[in-house]
């Protein structure tokens, strides 16, 4: 086992399952403690379990988050203290995908994919940001997506939230700067992963139709997989990258090369 995260204290959201999961379990065999949390509560503490299990208790710690709730993030940024004896990495993962063109959507459907997309990150970041400069050097990940740089037309909330994410890091990136601390703040773009959230662009059609239709679209004719993006949260999370902030690394198979 490599130790390229030795002494590394990460906190990843939306991990109980799909790229969170993957970012987790990468992060924790290269040597980084890990608290992974996430709204349902049995299956991530499944996944930490899971972790413990490879790695030995103590590498991975659990907790029931719903990231829209700014009394939920001040809890578990005091168990990451707790547990992990402070922060020196935050994955902003949670988020969801709403299908559908700027007419469909109600204005309450709107918000809520904005909660979750956006001002989680924002509250992630507000909140973290005290821990974090007790153990510099340290990083923030986003997680953002190819669609907040390229548009679709039912893909109103996805696309506008997704660009918010990804301004946002390089506002975060560029105030750490100024302010001379050693803290970092990337965006990752995947484009259409093996995850569950494939499913809510699935819908009611078929799957095999539709993951086709979607490799199709990919130039080098495939979906990605979770451990290929968990592998450049790996990099943003390392010191390898202190040199890298208010950028966007695309992992879209050559999407947005077109």
């Amino acid at each position: 086992m490599s130790a390229r995260l030795t002494g590394k204290k990460a906190l990843i959201t939306g991990a109980a399952q799909g790229l969170g999961a993957a970012a987790a379990f990468a992060m924790a065999r290269q040597c980084a403690r890990v608290l992974l949390t996430d709204r349902n509560e049995e299956a991530v503490i499944a996944t930490a379990q899971a972790i413990n299990a490879e790695l030995g208790a103590g590498t991975a710690y659990a907790a029931r988050h719903d990231v829209v709730s700014e009394s939920d993030w001040g809890d578990v940024i005091a168990l990451a203290s707790e547990t992990l004896g402070g922060l020196s990495v935050l994955v902003n993962n949670a988020g969801i995908v709403l299908t559908g063109s700027v007419e469909d959507f109600t204005l309450a459907e709107w918000q809520h994919g904005t909660a979750v997309n956006v001002d989680s990150v924002f509250l992630g970041a507000k909140l973290a940001l005290p821990l974090l400069r007790e153990h510099q050097p340290a990083s923030i990940i986003n997680l953002s997506s190819i669609a907040g740089l390229i548009a679709s037309h039912n893909f109103a909330n996805y696309n506008a939230t997704k660009a918010a994410v990804w301004m946002l890091s390089k506002s975060i990136a560029l105030h750490c700067a100024r302010s001379g601390w050693d803290i970092r703040c990337n965006s990752v773009h995947p484009t259409f992963i093996r995850t569950p959230i494939l499913q809510d662009i699935v819908g009611d059609r078929d799957e095999a139709t539709v993951m086709a239709k979607l490799a199709k679209q990919v130039p080098l004719g495939r979906l990605g997989e979770p451990e290929e993006v968990a592998h450049a949260i790996v990099y943003l999370a390392s010191d390898e990258s202190r040199f890298m902030t208010g950028a966007e690394l695309k992992l879209d198979g050559g999407i947005s090369a077109m």
